[in-house]
């Protein structure tokens, strides 16, 4: 029988000082690329990997309307819960906790059924 350790709840990724207003930052959890951006009051934190030409580069999109637009072709997933406008494929969002002034994320790891 084999046990798992339980997983880690939230975990620091970096202070808030060290996100620019509309400019991302990218991450590493648990072998999962992540984008967090700081617009106005709020962080959020997506899966990086733009799901068009699957590459890691959402970190370096633009940010607009609650959007943030892929630097390569342009399309658009939203900050809040990684949907595109209009649906189509989205990607994952996660919850952020702001613990004073660190950014704490939290991802799940994905489950198997057998």
């Amino acid at each position: 029988m084999f046990f798992n350790e339980p997983e880690p709840d939230f975990e620091k990724v970096c202070t808030l000082e060290e996100l620019q207003e509309s400019r991302g930052l990218k991450f590493t959890i648990r072998d999962i690329d992540i984008a967090v951006f700081r617009i106005e009051d709020k962080v959020y934190a997506i899966n990086n990997v733009c799901t068009h030409l699957h590459k890691s580069i959402l970190c370096d999109g633009f940010i607009e309307d609650g959007y943030v637009a892929c630097p390569a072709h342009g399309w658009q997933y939203n900050l809040a819960d990684g949907k595109r406008p209009g649906g189509g494929r989205g990607i994952e969002s996660y919850p952020v906790e702001i613990r004073g002034t660190d950014v704490f994320i939290k991802v799940s790891s994905k489950k198997f059924k057998f």
